[in-house]
C-alpha cells in the first residue's frame, strides 16, 4: 500500500518529473508499481518514441492499476507542465481535442505519472494531423482461435503486402493480436488509407477462406479478423513498447518476421523487454520507427523519387492507380458483399512504400504516361446484375458509376 502524499522527484531528459504515489501497485500479481513503470518507459524510450512520438495520443488512465477502473481521456489536463506539447484534433463529430504529443522521455514519464499504462498514438503527425502516415493492420482473433492461427494470417498478410511493393512492420498487440504497421506517404486522407485497409483485408480474405475475415458484423465473422477500422480519423491501437493492462504485464513488441513465427505474446513484459531493447539498441542496422527492421527489397532503399516513375507509369503488380476520388465514390453504393477478390486489393498500389525518411507529399495526383492512360480506358465491371463503369479522366484522375 502506497503512504498517502509519498513524492519523488525524477530528472528526466534534464527535466524534473514529479511522481505521485511511486509505490502504488498498478500489477498486483507481478509486483509492479507506478514507479516501475515510469522506469520501463525511461529505459525504452528511445523504441516507443519511434511509435508513438511526434504524433497526438489519446490518455488511456489506470489511475489505481490494471484492477481499478479506467477511461480515456482525449483532452490534455489543463494542469500540465509547460514543455507537454498539445495539438487540436478535430473528429467527424465535429468536435476538437487537444492531445498530448510525447516527444521525449520526459513527456512518457509524465504520462505514466497520469497512470497511462498505454501508449495509443494516431496514425498523423502533429505537422499533419489530415494525412496518415501508416496504414494500420490490426489482426483481431475471435474467441477459441489460437496463436499459431493468428501466426497463419500474418504469414498471408505479408505475402500481400510483398506482392503490392509494401512492407509491413508486425509487432505483438501486447494482448491476444498482431499489429502490421506499413508506412505511407503523407498524401492521402483518413478516407482513402481506411479503404486501401479494407481492400488488403479483403484480398487476405480471399486467399485464405474460412481462416480470415473481413466482415463487420460480429456474427459473420469466423477465424481471425483484420479489423480495417483501425484506420478510422478518431481510433487509436497501443503504440510500440506499449505496456498493455495484463497480469503478467506484457507490453506490444516490434519484432522481426521470422521472430513473429517463433515467439509467443507472453516472450514480451515490462520485466523482459529493457534487457531485449538494449540489445537491440547495440544493433544499429535494427532500429527504424519503432520496429526491428527485417530484410526488405533493395529498391525500397532507394529515394522515393527514384521509385516513384516507376509504380506512377503502370510497373507493378497490376498497373494503373485504383483509389478513386473520395468524395465522389464515398457516393456511390457498395458493390454486393461475399465477393472479396483481387480487384478490391488493386486499390493498395495507391499507397507507396515508405522510405526511411518520409516525405510530405503535395498537390494533385500527377499526370500518367500515355501507356498508363491507355490502360485506364472505360471498363465496365459486373456485380451481380449491376453494372459498374470505371474510367479515366485527362487528368489522371480515375472515375466510377453505377447503373
Amino acid at each position: 500500500m502506497a503512504s498517502k502524499g509519498e513524492r519523488v522527484v525524477l530528472d528526466v531528459a534534464g527535466r524534473e518529473v514529479a511522481i505521485s504515489n511511486p509505490s502504488k501497485l498498478y500489477f498486483p500479481e507481478a509486483r509492479i508499481t507506478k514507479l516501475d513503470v515510469v522506469h520501463y518507459y525511461q529505459a525504452v524510450a528511445e523504441g516507443a518514441l519511434r511509435g508513438a512520438g511526434g504524433r497526438p495520443n489519446v490518455l488511456v488512465r489506470y489511475a489505481n492499476g490494471i484492477d481499478g477502473d479506467f477511461f480515456y481521456q482525449k483532452r490534455a489536463p489543463a494542469s500540465r507542465p509547460t514543455w507537454i506539447e498539445v495539438v487540436a484534433l478535430r473528429f467527424p463529430s465535429g468536435r476538437a481535442a487537444e492531445e498530448v504529443v510525447p516527444r521525449d522521455a520526459a513527456a512518457l514519464a509524465w504520462m505514466a505519472n497520469l497512470g497511462c499504462l498505454e501508449l495509443h498514438p494516431h496514425p498523423v503527425r502533429a505537422e499533419d494531423l489530415e494525412h496518415p502516415d501508416e496504414l494500420r493492420i490490426d489482426l483481431d482473433p475471435m474467441p477459441g482461435i489460437q496463436w499459431s492461427q493468428l501466426q497463419d494470417v500474418a504469414r498471408v498478410v505479408r505475402e500481400v503486402l510483398t506482392d503490392f511493393g509494401l512492407v509491413g512492420w508486425p509487432k505483438t498487440s501486447g494482448s491476444r493480436g498482431i499489429h502490421v504497421n506499413v508506412r505511407i506517404y503523407r498524401r492521402w486522407s483518413f478516407a482513402q488509407v481506411r479503404r486501401a485497409a479494407l481492400a488488403l483485408a479483403r484480398e487476405v480474405e480471399r486467399r485464405a477462406p474460412g481462416l480470415a475475415t473481413s466482415k463487420w458484423w460480429k456474427e459473420e465473422r469466423q477465424g481471425v479478423f483484420l479489423d480495417y477500422n483501425q484506420n478510422a480519423k478518431d481510433r487509436t491501437v497501443a503504440g510500440a513498447y506499449s505496456v498493455r493492462p495484463k497480469p503478467d504485464a506484457r507490453v506490444s513488441a516490434p519484432v522481426t518476421w521470422d521472430e513473429l513465427f517463433e515467439c509467443a505474446p507472453e516472450d514480451f513484459t515490462l520485466r523482459t523487454m529493457p534487457a531485449r531493447f538494449a540489445a537491440i539498441a547495440a544493433r544499429p542496422a535494427l532500429a527504424q520507427e519503432g520496429r526491428i527492421e527485417a530484410e526488405r527489397p533493395a529498391r525500397h532503399h532507394e529515394a522515393p523519387d527514384r521509385d516513384r516513375p516507376r509504380r506512377e507509369e503502370g510497373g507493378g503488380a497490376g498497373g494503373a492507380r485504383a483509389l478513386e476520388d473520395a468524395s465522389s465514390r464515398d457516393r456511390l453504393p457498395p458493390p454486393p458483399s461475399g465477393r472479396p477478390g483481387r480487384r478490391d486489393a488493386r486499390a493498395l498500389l495507391d499507397l507507396d512504400p515508405c522510405p526511411r525518411e518520409p516525405r510530405t507529399c503535395t498537390g494533385g495526383a500527377p499526370a500518367r504516361s500515355g501507356a498508363a492512360r491507355s490502360r485506364l480506358r472505360p471498363v465496365r465491371r459486373f456485380y451481380g446484375g449491376r453494372t459498374r463503369k470505371i474510367s479515366a479522366s485527362s487528368a489522371g484522375g480515375v472515375t466510377s458509376s453505377w447503373s
